[in-house]
């Protein structure tokens, strides 16, 4: 596929509150080196998108309290390719955002829509199904998104259930959308893993500008006007003033419910790139080499007896950490924070961080 219309958004606003105590408020998981590689989750993102995509068409849609962090993070970013958001609205908005402004440079572009807190280890497979979707973003009027192979059944991601396209000439791996749905308990992500009709939602998206902005015509027509009102704005110095008055007036929705749910014309591209959304700390546990003892250690002084299938960070390496006789517990120990927590409960953390706000602001 050629670079010359295809672009990058990344999607950088999040607080990452299941991750506390490492990620907190003014320092969030994407602005972390979380697994130890050297890089920062949005740096790793960047690199990965830029062998598609021209470093002058990437974007980050981020809120404006992490423009220091972007810039520090990465530096060959022009200011106009960093989109700050006044505040937190959801996918919806960001992508409409960065879609009208884009318009106003390329109307031929082509987007890759990416979180930047995601975790890929085969990167090249990545690359060809992102070269698929674009593929069938371009030749056709459809959304496309990238379905992960599941390992498991999940409670904490959305599934995709997809089905054969009428066209026998298609791609195998690209089928056709069914049904979305959003984190389903226990028995039916088992039942959903036991028919291989599902695959996980990734996040990731792949469309025309056209096809997304017909798509925001019909089922979020007020975010297709506000966003589209004053196009002579973007990319001038009135363009902050005019965004800061559109989120003021936008509907807090994701891309997710707001369109592709209602839409008939999405694809899914079936992926298995050693994808993870790095949501909680039980994720990165299955991404961490164990001990004999099956404990994820993430710290230069640890020490474990009698216990297994711990997830230890432990972000000062001036100490020693020394557990005995737990199993299955999540120790994240910090300068300001130390949390131990069941890694059954990990999905309990994010209601722990909105108690703190209200009684102990200063730790998130």
């Amino acid at each position: 596929m050629t670079k010359e219309n295809t672009y990058a958004i990344i999607m950088a606003g999040g607080i990452g509150s299941r991750f506390w105590p490492l990620s907190k408020t003014d320092l969030p998981k994407q602005f972390l080196d979380i697994l130890g590689t050297g890089k920062t989750l949005i740096q790793q993102t960047y690199d990965r998108l830029n062998k598609v995509c021209d470093a002058k068409q990437i974007y980050v849609v981020t809120h404006k309290d992490y423009l220091s962090l972007v810039q520090e993070q990465l530096p060959q970013l022009d200011h106009h390719q960093i989109l700050l958001e006044p505040s937190r609205k959801n996918t919806a908005p960001c992508i409409a955002y960065a879609t009208y402004k884009i318009e106003q440079q390329n109307k031929n572009a082509n987007f890759i829509v990416s979180p930047a807190d995601h975790l890929i280890l085969k990167e090249q497979e990545f690359l060809n199904c992102i070269n698929i979707a674009l593929e069938q973003a371009t030749l056709t009027d459809n959304l496309v998104t990238l379905g992960i192979k599941p390992s498991r059944p999940d409670t904490g991601y959305g599934y995709i259930q997809f089905e054969d396209l009428d066209s026998n000439e298609s791609n195998r791996q690209v089928k056709r959308v069914k049904t979305f749905t959003e984190k389903p308990d226990a028995e039916m992500a088992q039942k959903f893993i036991e028919s291989g009709e599902f695959f996980w939602n990734s996040g990731i998206f792949i469309w025309n500008i056209s096809t997304i902005q017909k798509a925001f015509e019909t089922h979020l027509p007020d975010l297709s006007e506000l966003f589209s009102s004053k196009p002579e704005l973007y990319y001038t110095d009135q363009e902050q003033e005019f965004i800061e008055k559109t989120y003021t007036l936008s509907v807090n929705t994701s891309i997710d419910y707001g369109i592709l749910e209602k839409s008939k014309n999405v694809l899914v591209v079936l992926s298995d790139f050693g994808w993870s959304d790095l949501g909680t700390w039980g994720s990165v546990y299955t991404h961490i080499n164990k001990d004999a003892d099956h404990n994820a250690i993430i710290s230069k002084h640890f020490r474990a007896y009698e216990s297994s299938k711990n997830m230890v960070f432990q972000k000062n390496d001036e100490k020693m950490t020394l557990i005995e006789g737990l199993e299955n517990y999540i120790i994240v120990d910090t300068e300001k924070a130390l949390l131990i927590c069941k890694k059954d409960s990990e999905q309990k953390i994010k209601t722990f961080v909105s108690d703190l706000k209200v009684n102990h602001p200063h730790f998130t």
